[in-house]
């Protein structure tokens, strides 16, 4: 993650743009792909190892014939006959075989031997009867069910045969496995090497977690999701930190982390101006880059290399990985993962897919294979895909995702209703218990936070206020958040219902104008008179907001001059929230724009109020019953909750309000 802007030197360009599948044959080509060796661990450090070697049982399981109840070990054949009313009658003999003691006495016939759950079963005895069919009587006891011959033993090495192969090479161990070699006695448990994954993230602008953030500089995230992808494979991540855009610095980096099996850059890829991990891998020994640039979206500027620094040493991959979050997390999932999981000695990972029906249209590059990550929501016709579109550069698209949908180099367009097949991004789909489609605000995001805590699995996509009322319509969510204004008759979301939807009401919000406040041309004015400045200005820019939202509509209106709609500076630059309407005027890339009060407050920005909107949600009449939904109408009514919202800026809906209309 570098910027070319600081060198005057044109960008590159990719040296070949190649097909996924030839990358991938390219790049294991120049590996090899097996297990990098074995090494003993202890017992307690087995777990979520791989195994090495075979192993064979070195003892049986049981190690000896044992009891399986409290009772008394017979011959069997001194019980036959016995009833409740006609008991047998034995002689109790003087030794009782509790357990880790080895009987010294025979049990000879006509007598039975006290003996308790797990103890040693005596020479002579073929049965144990259980204590529950005795009466004890002095010396003797009377018998009064018969039993079978083996009744109630476990004999030696029916669990295990000495000898017995129990666990295969290449099993991953578990609490089952480590549980299985703890019976057999084994303390030192062969396993394969964990593979050793270097990490390096690079780029200037890129700050450790911790830090305190300035415009310009990004968190890097990258270092800390490869690092536990890398844990999750089996290997372990070594972190070799941040380093700058200094070619030098990044050599002597590189260096240091080919001790290990594998090499991970992140960012610096893309051949620009200021892009050095690129020049720096392509300057290793052979067999080198064997791939850079991939038609992939996203991760299309990734770098597949090799190097061999020792005859005794198998060739170390080196992979530059794109820099934005999305991208970096997808191609180490394409190109890397299989790689480390083949260094480790696991198989490949067994992937499940689901057929669904796409949610919205989605467009597509041509020439580039695009995988689209997707949510998933059970609605009246299935299972519903919602492209998750927040770009390659988002840190949250990929923990929130289901699956994704492969669009083939080919394709331009899928349509909406389109099937299509997800591939899952774990075993399977966790349903929720309260699916929340349509558009974002932090007091929503207050509610159902509360409602996590009381335990109810809650699943949100902010798709803006028109995307959640069709969502409502189709069946596929339980509530839509919309605060709509239908112009003709100045109100909120009502007019917008059909038939089978009704409305929760939530609570109301104030939109305004923000602007900076050291910003003269707004500072004290009317909303009115800041409009009319901020229309007349040509070097006044705003930021709008995307089409389908609610605030779009009030900005639509507040341009409308008669029957002209102007289009200040900016009028074309789309955000999808509050929040990036606020980012864009503190950090002076826009100088104005309309969120709600929460936000401005929050960001320390000018506000002019614009009017007080309602923020409900819109609920689908066959769902209302479900005990997600009901406990989120609840929530609304209680005390506490408005007084949260309340301290956030937030006005909750009166009693009456509260209660479903049609």
């Amino acid at each position: 993650m570098t910027n070319p802007a600081r060198s005057g030197r044109e960008q590159d360009q990719f040296l070949q743009v190649i097909d996924r599948d030839e990358a991938e044959r390219r790049f294991q080509a120049v590996l090899e792909l097996r297990p990098l060796g074995e090494e003993i661990v202890p017992l307690d450090q087995a777990l979520g190892r791989v195994l090495g070697q075979d192993v064979a049982a070195p003892v049986d399981v049981p190690f000896f014939d044992r009891s399986n109840m409290d009772g008394y070990a017979v011959h069997a054949a001194d019980t036959f006959g016995a009833q409740e009313e006609r008991p047998r009658r034995l002689r109790i003999s003087r030794e009782a075989v509790t357990t880790g003691i080895v009987p010294q006495a025979e049990v000879l016939p006509g007598t039975a031997t006290v003996i308790a759950t797990g103890g040693m079963l005596p020479r002579g005895a073929d049965a144990v009867v259980m204590v529950e069919h005795t009466l004890a009587d002095g010396d003797e006891v009377q018998v009064l069910r018969p039993v079978a011959p083996g009744t109630a033993i476990t004999f030696a090495g029916s669990d295990i045969g000495r000898g017995e192969i129990v666990l295969r090479r290449g099993e991953w161990l578990s609490s089952r496995e480590t549980g299985v070699l703890a019976a057999l006695g084994i303390d030192r448990v062969p396993v394969y090497r964990r593979p050793r994954v270097a990490i390096l993230s690079t780029g200037d602008e890129l700050i450790a977690p911790g830090q305190r953030m300035r415009p310009g500089l990004v968190f890097d995230s990258n270092a800390t999701i490869l690092g536990d992808a890398v844990q999750e494979l089996g290997g372990d991540p070594v972190q070799m930190g941040i380093v700058p855009d200094t070619e030098s610095r990044l050599r002597e980096t590189l260096q240091a982390a080919l001790k290990n099996d594998v090499v991970l850059l992140s960012g610096g890829t893309s051949k620009g101006a200021g892009d050095l991990s690129y020049r720096v891998v392509a300057n290793l020994p052979p067999p080198g880059i064997v791939a850079h640039g991939v038609a992939l979206k996203p991760g299309k500027p990734i770098c597949l290399a090799a190097t061999r620094i020792a005859a005794d040493r198998p060739p170390i991959p080196v992979v530059i990985l794109p820099g934005f979050p999305t991208s970096a997390i997808f191609t180490f999932h394409e190109f890397v993962a299989p790689v480390v999981r083949a260094l480790g000695g696991r198989p490949r990972a067994a992937t499940g897919s689901l057929p669904a029906r796409l949610a919205l249209r989605v467009n597509s590059e041509r020439g580039r294979t695009e995988y689209l990550l997707v949510g998933l929501v059970d609605g009246a016709r299935g299972l519903a895909a919602f492209p998750m579109g927040k770009g390659s550069g988002s840190v949250t698209a990929f923990s929130r995702a289901d699956g994704f949908v492969i669009i083939p180099r080919q394709c331009e367009q899928l349509a909406e209703d389109a099937t299509v097949t997800v591939q899952l991004l774990g075993r399977s789909v966790e349903p929720a218990d309260l699916v929340v489609i349509g558009s974002h605000c932090v007091g929503l995001d207050l509610l159902l936070g509360l409602l996590s805590q009381r335990g109810f699995r809650v699943k949100s996509m902010a798709v803006g206020s028109t995307g959640g009322l069709a969502a409502a319509r189709r069946g596929e969510c339980d509530l839509a958040g919309v605060h709509l204004l239908d112009p003709a008759t100045d109100t909120y979301n009502r007019s917008f219902l059909s038939p089978d939807l009704t409305l929760v009401k939530g609570y109301a919000r104030m939109q305004g104008f923000v602007f900076r406040r050291d910003d003269p041309r707004f500072r004290g004015g009317t909303l009115d008179a800041a409009v009319a400045m901020a229309i007349a200005d040509p070097t006044c820019r705003m930021v709008n907001r995307n089409r389908g939202s609610g605030t779009r509509v009030l900005i639509d209106r507040l341009l409308l001059v008669g029957e002209e709609r102007r289009q200040p500076p900016g009028f074309y630059v789309e955000v999808k929230s509050h929040n990036a309407v606020a980012a864009a005027v503190a950090q002076s890339r826009a100088d104005w724009g309309i969120a709600i009060e929460t936000v401005a407050r929050d960001a320390g920005l000018g506000f002019i109020p614009l009017r007080e909107e309602e923020f409900d949600f819109v609920l689908p009449k066959e769902r209302q019953h479900r005990p997600a939904v009901q406990a989120f109408r609840d929530l609304l009514a209680e005390p506490a909750t408005k007084e949260l919202l309340a301290r956030h800026g937030f006005r909750a809906a009166t009693p009456d309000c509260l209660r479903p209309s049609d």
